[in-house]
């Protein structure tokens, strides 16, 4: 079915705070807008309201055919205990929904219900849209093509398995499979390539390029936004405004550069205009002040005339400094650019470790069926490694071995002399527990004085609402700048970054790999982020795969 989603005067916030309005958007078929913005800048909210989860403040949604099926697939940090591959899957797809509704329908239709036909009717017709008919029997092909069920894999994840039970990748690619077996209308995705691999993202983008209907997504990832996006709604939040640019992202980029280059070149010329006025009128009022002192002062009380043409100067003076006045007043007033919050920093180094830095001979790891190696790798002072690979392939596990944190079952890892190593690990898990934030971090760096350690997590955005609450109730983005604040306060040699990108916005993305770029030290840095692993300069590339490591 060919739907339409329009959005008019849209605003929305919490309580009474707005975060956008004036937001007029179509979604037709064929549409994939992306949403972009600063963390905190409404990006889930507006998703929120175009799905029919929360209200708008203000304004309206609406479908055309108003019967259209619009799927919303939140971010989902916590897996929900006892549900299994296929309840998830059901639950995503709206499959499961739409029985439930069904189900109910069947039985007001057995009861002799008034007005149960039509509703089973209608329940009926939503069910086979969802596509929960052949659902059970399309998951199975699904996790295969995705990797996730071989027969005779210890670690094969079939409809029964628990989604507790999953790795992170296993968990993305499960997310992956209820994508695509959905069939929404209109979808709404709030960062779906979070925890994706190289093929998982190419997997997606296939899906994004080839909807039929209309689709909105948040995304930090710059590659897949530029491969697959139509449009682009920006929600400023600094400058306040919310702006929508036809065309895909590079043209968004460029058109923005442009429109921020002209609003200040406007706001200078009307400020320089502005200002030599209000000089002139200054010193207009000055002469003006000054020939009435000095007609006053020098001329003798009988000097009528003196004084009649002192007085008639003074009057012409104001006159001008009126008209002055005035030409100020007519001026079209410009609003100056307000410049946005930017998460600025460096990572702080330490003095220089042994020349060999890590080492592996002959490693080999096993985990059950999964065996890693045998691997023998060097890492010597300074090199910039990039690390990628598929999930479940080894890179963690590498990077466990290469850093002392993991013993390997044969072979031999050693770790240099005078190693500091600075690391955010995938999970983040340097900060966790009940702990407040400026608790958890005045241990990590009983160095410095609680106050510097409060203005250090204020640098990064992290002020007196989120210092103050325990560590396991901040979001990941939250818990990111934290370990960034970390990196920068402590001194390092081998910095170790699994996958930074993940829950951080753009502008902090980009500051990141400036940081990253300063950085003189020894790198690990294990990312899908295709932009990053461009923008940041590498001399080395490790590929991951089904245990093996091969360098280029």
């Amino acid at each position: 079915m060919s739907v339409t989603l329009v959005a008019k005067d849209l605003a929305g916030g919490h309580g009474h705070r707005i975060l956008f309005d004036n937001l007029d958007l179509t979604i037709a078929p064929g549409d994939v807008v992306g949403v972009v913005g600063a963390n905190g800048a409404g990006k889930s909210t507006l998703l929120r309201i175009l799905a029919g989860i929360d209200p708008a403040e203000s304004g309206s949604v609406a479908l055309a055919p108003t019967d259209g099926f619009v799927g919303w697939l939140p971010q989902e940090h916590e897996r929900v205990a006892g549900e299994t591959v296929a309840a998830y899957i059901g639950r995503r797809t709206g499959a499961a929904e739409a029985t439930a509704r069904m189900d109910a329908a069947a039985d007001a239709l057995g009861e002799g219900t008034a007005g149960a036909d039509d509703a089973y009717s209608s329940a009926l017709d939503h069910w086979m849209v969802t596509g929960a008919a052949d659902l059970d029997e399309r998951i199975p092909t699904t996790l295969g093509e995705l990797g996730l069920s071989a027969p005779g894999d210890a670690h094969e994840v079939t409809a029964a398995s628990l989604m507790t039970s999953l790795s992170g990748g296993q968990a993305a690619r499960v997310a992956l499979a209820a994508l695509l077996l959905s069939r929404f209308d209109i979808v709404l995705l709030d960062e779906p390539t979070n925890d994706l691999d190289l093929d998982g993202l190419e997997r997606l983008e296939r899906f994004v390029r080839g909807l039929r209907g209309g689709a909105a997504l948040v995304s930090h990832d710059r590659e897949f936004l530029a491969r697959c996006v139509t449009k682009i709604v920006e929600l400023d939040l600094a400058q306040n405004s919310t702006t929508v640019y036809d065309g895909g992202y590079e043209s968004f980029l460029e058109e923005r550069a442009t429109s921020r280059r002209h609003a200040r070149e406007n706001y200078e010329e009307f400020a320089g205009k502005k200002a030599d006025l209000v000089a002139r009128a200054r010193t207009q009022r000055e002469w003006s002040s000054q020939g009435v002192r000095n007609a006053m002062k020098k001329a003798p009380d009988n000097d009528k005339i003196r004084r009649k043409a002192a007085t008639e100067s003074s009057e012409k003076q104001a006159q001008k400094v009126r008209q002055m006045e005035s030409r100020i007043a007519r001026l079209d007033e410009v609003d100056e650019p307000r410049k946005e919050w930017q998460l600025q920093f460096t990572i702080g180094e330490a003095g220089s470790s042994s020349t060999v830095v890590s080492t592996l001979r002959d490693v080999v790891v096993r985990r059950g069926d999964f065996v890693l190696g045998p691997v023998s790798l060097q890492v010597n002072r300074g090199d910039r490694i990039g690390i990628t690979g598929p999930n479940g392939a080894g890179k963690s596990t590498l990077l466990r071995l290469l850093l002392g944190h993991q013993i390997p079952d044969e072979g031999a890892a050693s770790l240099g002399a005078s190693v500091a190593i600075g690391e955010i690990d995938q999970a983040r898990s340097l900060l966790l527990g009940d702990a407040l934030l400026h608790e958890a971090l005045e241990a990590e760096l009983p160095e410095l004085p609680a106050a510097e350690v409060r203005t250090l997590l204020a640098k990064f955005g992290l002020r007196a609402d989120h210092v103050s609450r325990p560590v396991d109730s901040l979001s990941p983005g939250e818990r990111t700048r934290a370990a960034l604040a970390l990196l920068q306060a402590r001194g390092v040699n081998l910095l170790v970054l699994d996958e930074p990108t993940n829950h951080l916005d753009l502008p902090a993305i980009e500051q990141l790999e400036e940081a990253i770029d300063a950085y003189t030290g020894t790198l690990l840095l294990v990312t899908h982020d295709r932009r990053m692993l461009e923008n940041v300069r590498l001399d080395q590339h490790w590929i991951v795969d089904a245990g093996s490591v091969s360098v280029s």
